[in-house]
């Protein structure tokens, strides 16, 4: 459900170009003997840790400049927000809840100051390997990542916003009943 057999295939695009990719969890074995793979393949360019950890898990979101989020299906999502939170850019599939709390790093949000991440639509390797493409071009480019990032952790997720907003509607259909 979360994709990272495409993060597999599209992952060489980050390695190529310089980049590190950090693993942390545990799932399938297939997947998992995927990462290890790779790892061998790129040593000291991948770190693949198998299992649960969540101070490690936070840790990592928050020391890495991107966090991918490939997945099929994702009704809500913390780990883009947590992402968003920490100043982590989120490269996420268009789907759910991370299709509702990123937005894209195409030509006109970035003109326009909006861009909190990069989002692609397709699940497949190539469209993942895209979207890593642009976002380490986007990374080379210091005063609009920048940017993004302090709009990315300027979003704000707590119930504050959804509550002041569902107050209006109820009293805006209390108001015309």
């Amino acid at each position: 459900m979360k994709g990272l057999d495409l993060l597999i295939s599209a992952g060489s695009t980050l390695l190529r170009r310089g980049a590190q990719l950090a693993v942390l969890g545990s799932g399938e074995q297939r997947i998992e003997q995927g990462f290890d793979a790779a790892a061998a393949h790129w040593p000291g360019r991948i770190a693949v840790r198998h299992g649960y950890d969540e101070p490690l898990a936070h840790l990592l979101q928050a020391g890495a400049d991107a966090i991918v989020v490939p997945s099929r299906t994702e009704p809500c999502g913390l780990t883009q927000m947590y992402g968003l939170r920490y100043g982590t850019i989120p490269v996420v599939r268009r789907t759910g809840g991370l299709a509702d709390s990123v937005v894209d790093a195409n030509a006109h949000n970035l003109a326009h100051e909006q861009a909190t991440g990069l989002v692609f639509n397709d699940m497949d390797a190539d469209a993942l390997a895209w979207a890593l493409g642009r976002t380490i071009d986007l990374y080379h480019h210091q005063p609009l990542w920048r940017a993004m990032v302090v709009r990315a952790m300027q979003q704000d997720f707590s119930w504050r916003g959804s509550a002041a907003r569902y107050a209006a509607i109820y009293r805006s259909i209390a108001r015309s009943s």
